[in-house]
């Protein structure tokens, strides 16, 4: 019998409110660092959290945006871009290595990681800012975008990572947070949403297709208001019909 594992993660850090409510069912995390959210000492929280439920840890670096929580499209020049980006991963860095910490991965938040996919300059910019952790991170990336054969380019060791809580059209990409049907709240809807995902790599999109798709690690924003119960509901369900959580 094959064996099925996946790694739950989410965005947190980001002020919501609800960190210690998620993370004991997550097995990486995503670390909000001050592009979109967070601060020095949410950061530092959120590690001294993690580390206390041996769950991985990763930046989530974002457009400069805080007003609108990075979810609006920025376009600005590579290396500018790149800078900025690598500003963000190496605050958190800072605060990981104070606290004897590793980081596992890296994951664009937002408006970022939805441009990354599509767009070459944005990921080009997003690949060198990690290609400087030669190797050592992760980057999370969606299956068949533009960001995914950037770092396989440049040799960056990726995973790839699907939405519990988001419907996907025919590409691959998220539908827009302006459609009614973008998001995902109920758990057994989500439950059955991601066993095809894990289990027969493929997703059924908005318009009642099945589209390939692969998935190492399936994320659940923080921000979603049904987040905890989502997050426990799926910690639980998965395994039961042998999925492994790592």
């Amino acid at each position: 019998m094959k064996e099925f594992t996946i790694d739950i993660n989410c965005d947190l850090g980001e002020g919501v409110g609800n960190d210690h409510l998620l993370m004991p069912h997550l097995s990486s995390c995503n670390i909000a660092c001050g592009g979109h959210a967070g601060d020095d000492d949410t950061m530092r929280s959120t590690i001294t959290l993690a580390l206390a439920h041996q769950v991985k840890i990763g930046a989530h670096p974002s457009f400069p945006d805080r007003e609108n929580f990075g979810r609006i499209e920025m376009h600005l020049p590579i290396d500018e871009l790149e800078a900025i980006i690598s500003s963000q991963i190496s605050r958190l860095h800072k605060h990981l290595e104070e606290q004897r910490a590793l980081m596992h991965h890296i994951k664009p938040h937002g408006a970022l990681y939805n441009m990354a996919a599509v767009d070459h300059d944005t990921a080009e910019a997003i690949s060198r800012a990690v290609a400087a952790y030669s190797g050592k991170v992760f980057l999370y990336v969606p299956f068949g975008s533009v960001i995914e054969q950037h770092a396989l380019e440049k040799g960056i060791p990726i995973k790839y990572e699907a939405f519990a809580d988001r419907n996907y059209n025919n590409d691959l990409t998220l539908v827009s947070r302006k459609e009614e049907n973008a998001l995902l709240n109920n758990v057994d809807e989500i439950f059955r949403h991601v066993v095809p995902i894990i289990k027969e790599q493929k997703v059924r999109s908005v318009d009642g297709n099945w589209i390939p798709i692969k998935a190492d690690t399936l994320c659940i924003h923080g921000d979603n208001p049904n987040a905890p119960e989502i997050a426990k509901h799926l910690s639980v369900k998965l395994q039961e019909v042998e999925i492994s959580i790592l």
